[in-house]
């Protein structure tokens, strides 16, 4: 594990150097390797480092900017002079409020994220869908950015299942969401006949 003075300190000040507007082009850097932080991010969201909520909002969404989730599974806060692990629980954010324009096959559904990214479910930003290991319910993820994920939060998520429909796709009767012209199965809900 690195110090921390040498190494959250240092990370926050690289970052409030490196960000313009929205997240940092962390994919263009290419730092040596920091070790480790003592910074997690827990299942529901919150940012703890060294064991301890970080309560700032604005340092939140600073350290969000510049979170990268590299092809190894793991997640670093990358500079362009830094790259430091930091542990997450689930995925990084939270999905919190959601936003429908249109209907039908037409809607666009936007959702908002507990460090205000807004996110529309579309080609590039795709929306997921899991079998919870516990309850065997469903768990939805949405794609920020570059395998930076949000899982939709349960109160959200039950908005979400009110715009669902049923589809048939490839013979089979799917359960699921239209979002800039695209139909996301969260479910099936039953398989039809050949030839009926």
């Amino acid at each position: 594990m690195i110090s921390k003075m040498t190494g959250l300190g240092s990370i926050e000040v690289q970052a409030r150097k490196a960000k313009k507007r929205g997240p940092a082009p962390v994919h263009l850097w290419n730092p040596d390797f920091c070790g480790d932080l003592d910074m997690r991010v827990a299942f529901d969201g919150t940012w703890f480092y060294m064991g301890t909520p970080i309560g700032r909002k604005p340092l939140v969404q600073l350290f969000a900017s510049v979170l990268r989730h590299d092809e190894d599974g793991k997640y670093y806060l990358v500079t362009p002079v830094e790259k430091c692990g930091i542990a997450v629980e689930d995925v990084p954010f939270l999905a919190v409020e959601m936003m429908v324009e249109g209907t039908g096959q037409d809607q666009v559904i936007t959702f908002r994220t507990n460090v205000e990214d807004e996110v529309a479910i579309d080609e590039d930003h795709s929306i997921r869908f899991e079998i919870e290991d516990d309850t065997d319910g469903l768990r939805p993820y949405i794609l920020v950015r570059a395998r930076l994920e949000a899982r939709v939060s349960r109160s959200v998520f039950y908005e979400l299942v009110a715009l669902g429909c049923h589809e048939i796709i490839d013979n089979i009767s799917q359960f699921g969401i239209w979002s800039s012209g695209k139909f996301y199965p969260m479910a099936k809900s039953e398989t039809l006949m050949e030839d009926a």
